[in-house]
């Protein structure tokens, strides 16, 4: 039996969240420029969704850019937006033909205008799609998720919209970007990094973890199946035993 096979006869992860790291690395081992890293990495999203909806996971989350990546050269930050761009462009149709929705964590509004049209053509495209969730995060970062959250939190509090007590953990994911998505079981980290970025830091509490060397422009499906097969090895306690 081969490593698909194990895999798909095995608890299959509902939502996987990637991120995705090691585009610049790759260039540079192969003397190139990092755009070449960059867009090398984007087509690896393509195969990434393929792979998901025939294995059967039913979300997956990818860090695509940061809040903190806006810091990077004016000249990769716009390369990224327009790579962007190229991406809705060329692939929108088989997104939307094999039933993918998209979605997004982020603020928006920090986008390019060029960048913000493409996306929420996306958005408004792929809307009543179901066989899988692509949920991009753009101009993310988690901390800056919750504060806005405990800042709706607050508002409505004063706005005698809610009562103190009627917020836990549970009530409290309405406030986050991923509200209408379950948690990950599963985050993958390419390219030998062991942190989580500022990447989902409230939705992660009890995901499992995998990471690996590989750099994400060579993430194939046989390393997305390595991945999975790790976690299919694992018993999810939950801190109850």
């Amino acid at each position: 039996m081969n490593l698909e096979e194990k895999v798909l006869k095995s608890n299959i992860p509902n939502h996987i969240a990637i991120i995705m790291d090691g585009n610049r690395r790759w260039a540079k081992q192969r003397l190139l420029p990092v755009k070449f890293g960059h867009r090398e990495g984007a087509l690896r999203v393509k195969d990434l969704v393929k792979n998901c909806v025939e294995i059967g996971v039913k979300y997956v989350s990818i860090y695509a850019f940061s809040t903190e990546n806006w810091g990077r050269e004016k000249n990769e930050v716009d390369y990224l937006m327009n790579l962007l761009v190229d991406f809705i462009n060329s692939e929108l149709d088989y997104i939307n033909e094999n039933n993918v929705r998209i979605t997004l964590m982020g603020n928006l509004e920090d986008l390019p205008e060029k960048t913000k049209n493409e996306v929420s053509r996306s958005l408004q495209l792929t809307k009543n799609n179901d066989k899988l969730i692509l949920n991009i995060a753009l101009s993310y970062g988690s901390r800056t998720e919750i504060i806005s959250a405990v800042k709706k939190i607050i508002n409505e509090y004063e706005n005698n919209e809610i009562n103190i007590d009627e917020i836990d953990e549970e009530s409290f994911k309405k406030y986050l970007y991923t509200y209408e998505i379950p948690d990950p079981d599963l985050l993958i980290r390419t390219s030998g990094e062991i942190r989580l970025s500022n990447f989902l830091l409230y939705q992660l509490a009890y995901s499992e973890f995998y990471f690996t060397d590989v750099l994400w422009p060579d993430f194939n499906k046989e390393e997305l199946l390595k991945a999975i097969h790790s976690f299919q090895k694992r018993k999810r306690r939950f801190g109850k035993n």
